[in-house]
């Protein structure tokens, strides 16, 4: 259920207006709508990871110690793994448009994307934009590091009990447990890492292709 709000609340925040930008060409959005847009489409981005990390955990614990699985993750402990996801994404994501009101904007108003995406707003200012720009890579640093990093774990002690089990079908088993949960972190990581970096560091992809991959990360992995 969890991860059900935050797919509709991250899917909704984003489609309506890619919708309204590809059908009726509707380009225009006020700057206030803009950022409150994007404050929910990073936040919701960030408990979506946090998700992941969680039902890795679940995995984890349902085939590395499946006896205990209803003692240890209980409903308390799943509500704290919840309001942790919640505080973490609203926190780290609440100075993104704290930071952008100070910023100057000059003639240039047009984002190139379906949506308003932190660092097309940012790259939009006339002012010194090195503070968001910092802060933008401390935050993606923190949460996607520490999260794939959390699922890295997960995993290679899945693995590791897995390479243990004797049986084809047993390990074919475990393994189409964790299929789909696989599927959609790659589908999720991969595009958002790739349109993260070649926002800050690379000038040589063509426009469509990021456009395409920024919009990929954030509706695929809801839909599936």
């Amino acid at each position: 259920s969890m991860l059900a709000a935050v797919d509709l609340i991250l899917a909704s925040s984003t489609a309506p207006k890619a919708l309204a930008v590809l059908l009726v060409h509707a380009h225009e959005i006020g700057y206030t709508i803009c950022l409150i847009q994007m404050f929910f489409i990073h936040a919701f981005s960030s408990m979506e990871s946090g998700v992941l990390v969680a039902m890795a955990l679940d995995r984890y614990v349902a085939i590395c110690h499946p006896l205990h699985h209803s003692t240890i993750l209980h409903p308390g402990v799943i509500g704290c793994i919840g309001m942790a996801v919640l505080v973490r994404g609203l926190l780290l994501l609440i100075p993104f448009p704290i930071l952008l009101q100070k910023l100057i904007f000059c003639q240039a108003t047009v984002i190139g994307h379906a949506y308003c995406e932190h660092m097309a707003v940012v790259k939009l200012a006339c002012s010194e934009t090195t503070v968001n720009q910092a802060y933008g890579l401390t935050v993606a640093l923190l949460v996607v590091g520490l999260d794939v990093l959390a699922i890295g774990v997960s995993y290679a002690h899945i693995l590791q009990a897995v390479l243990k089990v004797a049986g084809s079908e047993a390990r074919l088993k475990v393994f189409g447990t964790c299929g789909s949960h696989v599927c959609v972190i790659l589908v999720f990581y991969v595009p958002g890492m790739f349109s993260f970096l070649t926002h800050r560091f690379s000038h040589h992809v063509p426009h469509h292709v990021h456009v395409l991959l920024a919009t990929v990360y954030l509706l695929v992995p809801p839909a599936l």
